[in-house]
């Protein structure tokens, strides 16, 4: 179809390919409903917004309109990664077309619907690899409490307690690889200060320190979650940001008013990215990237990515990504209701951000 033009809104309803028309702003001016099917929206929503602003799908098809705007000739996007506003991942040919009246029309024909909905549980090897791990972590601790004694400077005591605290957390992390099946331990977490744990942990620990920024929601109200397993999450997903040789790794946080995690709809959802420059996900492993030792970095163990999707969903949530070449995007999408907040401690998290925000400067 992308050899022609349609000229009639009612063509484009008929066609069972997903389809929009933009003007020469790059505003939607018309989508058909099997457009508004795939990516999950309305039309009413749709129509007057440019498409800079129909996140997330706007990193994959952007550039390629700029692209017709600068040529003045058709071009075409194959096998095409893009996440939908819902958070499901579609793998689909896109054509962009100039039109009569210097616009731009988009063909998106899906290839693949999505991406699997969950990894395989850890097998019995990696828990045989983490008894193995628990003797000389105990050794680490113990050296770290020695050197906390013996040092005056506070830099390095406080270096010596993040290994001391690391060690427990790591003890625990073990503990339930050897033991499965145990639920989280739930508590009132502040998303913000998981979040700042983890940046304070890369920047101790990455070798060429990329630049570390962040963009909180400061309104993000309390999550009743396992705080230690969350940080391990955001752990993994900032580690394979530095594997992928990023420049820059920004954490961002939103609420999200009806969200859709896994094809069920959720009323409220708080949603924490982790942005980065780096290479991107190589496309032999964009079907398989959570599965268990899988990994693109030789030195990679293939485990922190399947670990990170499974503590997403013991919360009840899930981890979705769009990736090309010098921006990535994974995001961990958590539901949020009355269930999950423990409102007696909101008002104290308010304070404590915009302490945060404060000592920022």
């Amino acid at each position: 179809m992308h050899d022609s033009v349609p000229t009639s809104e009612s063509t484009l309803e008929q066609l069972v390919t997903a389809v929009a028309v933009l003007d020469d702003r790059l505003r939607f001016v018309q989508v058909n409903p099997a457009f508004c099917e795939l990516f999950d929206v309305g039309a009413f929503r749709v129509r007057g917004l440019t498409l800079d602003a129909f996140a997330p799908a706007a990193d994959v098809l952007l550039p390629l309109a700029r692209r017709v705007h600068a040529d003045h000739n058709a071009v075409a996007g194959r096998g095409q990664q893009m996440m939908t506003g819902s958070g499901r991942v579609l793998q689909a040919d896109i054509f962009a077309s100039p039109t009569r009246n210097a616009g731009i029309l988009l063909e998106i024909h899906r290839l693949v619907e999505e991406m699997p909905a969950a990894p395989v549980r850890l097998s019995e090897s990696l828990r045989g690899l983490a008894h193995e791990v628990k003797n000389p972590l105990a050794g680490v601790r113990g050296a770290a409490q020695l050197l906390m004694r013996r040092v005056a400077e506070p830099d390095l005591q406080q270096l010596a307690a993040l290994i001391i605290a690391e060690a427990d957390r790591l003890g625990t992390l073990t503990d339930r690889l050897l033991h499965p099946g145990g639920k989280p331990h739930l508590s009132a977490v502040n998303l913000h200060e998981v979040a700042e744990r983890a940046r304070a942990l890369i920047a101790a620990e990455a070798a060429s320190e990329p630049r570390l920024d962040r963009d909180y929601d400061p309104s993000l109200p309390v999550f009743r979650g396992d705080a230690d397993r969350l940080l391990q999450l955001l752990l993994n997903l900032m580690r394979n940001a530095v594997q992928a040789a990023a420049t820059s790794i920004l954490v961002r946080t939103r609420a999200e008013h009806a969200a859709v995690i896994d094809g069920q709809p959720v009323r409220l959802a708080l949603r924490m990215d982790v942005i980065d420059d780096g290479a991107g996900v190589p496309d032999n492993l964009r079907d398989t990237l959570f599965l268990p030792l899988v990994s693109g970095h030789a030195s990679g163990t293939g485990l922190g990515l399947a670990l990170a999707q499974e503590i997403a969903l013991e919360h009840g949530g899930k981890i979705i990504y769009s990736s090309r070449p010098g921006r990535s995007v994974f995001s961990l999408l958590l539901p949020l209701d009355r269930a999950h907040v423990d409102r007696a401690h909101v008002k104290q998290a308010h304070m404590e951000q915009a302490h945060m925000e404060q000592a920022r400067g």
